[in-house]
């Protein structure tokens, strides 16, 4: 058996030896990415009733939060980015949850000040308000082609009549069954009679299917005012929670501009604070552009070695510098500085691998300044694309379901840095710039990217997984663009992960060579083997813009539609 194990990684390199698109659908009229077959079939029938992607991609959002409970959602918040026909070139929209008015930050810590991470992960104390409904709204108010109503009604009709579990969702239910049962209300929808909804079953909510039709008859208002915000307010306020009616009636999305940047001679657009994950990558992908990457391969331990190198420096600079832009000085221009950047490559050794107690943070130019989650892919013939990432922190959130709502609430909380120095549910180290404060949003790590060539689109991708979405969506990006794979196997080569704190350069199991990993810790790299992890969605456009190809990662249970 060993020596089968062995042979894996070459015989994986068989099997992606092939030239790009082979193994690709090719569409041209229009194209739905995401994590669920039926919610995916949904946006494209969206598509076929003269909607535009944005109206495709507000559909199949809505009904992930039916068919695909563990991310999708109403009760969370996201970003997104959107390429339209007459754009220039590229907007991005912020609806990332909030911290409560009256957040009380005390509460996350015990006696000692040290993090009791129960409280930051479970229950309405865990939870910022919601972004997930103002953001879609307002994107389809801005840029949609349908009406409100019709691109809601599809995720109602799924909630009301129901829809057949799969195995992946039975077996993810039955994987948080404990989780799920902590709260009535959680448990009234998928544990029946001591047990998970099973795979063949018919599962109905109807309280979300209620929260959903207020949703489609008064839009955003049917969530932030009335019947729905007085239930969240009602049951935070019952169970130790902090989101108030003030907090929901106030919540706004935020259009930004996003975070740009060349590598590899394309321009690409990425998301800018509070996420860290566009400055990140861009820090990343600009170091490792000084270097000539083309000369090795996905799995070669030289180009591991310089990515991991790139990537220790740029999560010591995001535990530092980064945090919401509206609370603090946005250094994202100076940490993409070029010259910043090459001081900080100077750093990095071919031979040897750095300790990260060793790497500090840069100090940027301030004179230049003026796990889950899910992610979405729609493109449309009239060259409309949007890459929408959006999520409740956490499998299923808080764990907690709004009484009579029918929705997981978040549990973002716990992505702010509630005691500084003190590592988050991912392992990451937060820094003043992500404390906690009134009304201010939480950082984040997603990346929901859309890449041009010659000002016509030429890959959008985005991916669920915690700190881990930044390098799954980078190594996607060295794949595709650099070594010249099919999306299909930019998408589907082994990944690797490593983000300054801990100083472990996690592997997926069973994917690297022997001999290279051998190679990483005679260089000093802390190689640990995990199970494999994220799921990248992505869309590859062709020069001249007439068709367009989709992968869903085969490491997740998502779903390609399109014609």
């Amino acid at each position: 058996m060993r020596r089968y194990v062995r042979l894996f990684p070459l015989l994986l390199l068989l099997l992606l030896s092939c030239d790009r698109m082979t193994s690709e659908k090719v569409f041209r009229k229009g194209l739905v990415v995401s994590s669920d077959r039926i919610a995916s079939e949904v946006g494209l029938d969206i598509l076929k009733q003269g909607g535009n992607a944005i109206d495709a991609v507000c559909a199949t959002a809505l009904s992930l939060a039916v068919t695909f409970p563990r991310a999708g959602n109403l009760g969370g918040g996201g970003f997104a980015l959107i390429h339209t026909s007459d754009s220039q070139p590229v907007s991005f929209i912020d609806f990332r949850e909030t911290a409560p008015g009256n957040i009380n930050p005390k509460y996350y810590l015990d006696d000692s000040g040290k993090v009791v991470r129960a409280r930051a992960i479970v229950g309405p104390g865990s939870a910022g308000t919601p972004g997930t409904v103002a953001g879609l709204y307002e994107m389809h108010r801005k840029y949609g082609q349908l009406q409100w109503n019709q691109v809601v009604h599809p995720a109602r009709m799924l909630a009301d009549t129901g829809f057949i579990v799969g195995a992946s969702l039975a077996a993810s239910l039955a994987d948080y069954s404990d989780d799920l049962s902590q709260f009535r209300s959680t448990a009234e929808i998928f544990v029946k009679d001591g047990r998970t909804v099973q795979r063949g079953e018919r599962l109905r909510q109807e309280d979300l299917a209620l929260s959903l039709v207020l949703i489609e008859e008064k839009g955003r208002d049917g969530f932030y005012l009335g019947e729905t915000a007085v239930k969240i307010a009602d049951f935070c306020q019952a169970q130790d929670g902090f989101i108030s009616l003030s907090d929901l009636e106030s919540y706004q999305p935020v259009w930004r501009e996003p975070v740009r940047f060349n590598y590899a001679g394309l321009d690409i657009f990425t998301a800018p604070l509070p996420s860290s994950g566009g400055v990140v990558m861009g820090q990343i992908l600009k170091i490792l552009d000084r270097y000539e990457l083309s000369k090795y391969t996905a799995l070669r331990s030289e180009y591991i070695h310089l990515f991991t190198e790139s990537a220790r420096l740029a999560f010591a600079d995001r535990e530092a510098y980064l945090g919401d832009p509206d609370f603090g000085h946005d250094f994202s221009k100076s940490l993409l500085d070029d010259a910043y950047l090459t001081s900080r490559t100077q750093s990095i050794r071919t031979d040897q691998a750095s300790a990260s107690e060793d790497v500090q943070p840069g100090i940027p130019d301030q004179s230049r300044e003026s796990d889950n989650t899910t992610h979405l892919v729609v493109a449309d013939g009239a060259g409309n694309v949007v890459s929408l990432t959006y999520t409740i922190n956490l499998n299923y959130g808080s764990k907690a379901v709004v009484a009579g709502a029918g929705f997981l609430l978040n549990n973002e909380m716990d992505d702010f840095a509630i005691a500084v120095g003190q590592p988050n549910a991912f392992g990451l180290i937060g820094g003043e710039a992500n404390k906690i404060e009134p009304k201010k949003r939480m950082l984040s790590s997603m990346t929901p990217t859309i890449i041009l060539k010659a000002n016509h689109p030429y890959l959008a991708l985005g991916s669920p997984g915690g700190s881990k979405i930044i390098t799954a969506v980078a190594q996607t990006i060295i794949n595709y663009a650099t070594f010249g794979e099919s999306l299909t196997n930019a998408i589907s080569l082994p990944r690797f992960h490593h983000q300054w704190q801990p100083d472990n350069l996690f592997v997926e199991r069973a994917g690297f060579p022997a001999a290279t990993l051998e190679v990483l810790r005679a260089l000093g790299h802390n190689v640990v083997e995990r199970d494999r992890y994220s799921e990248v969605m992505g869309v590859s456009f062709s020069e001249e813009g007439s068709y367009f190809s989709g992968v869903a990662d085969a490491r997740g249970s998502g779903y390609v539609a399109g014609y």
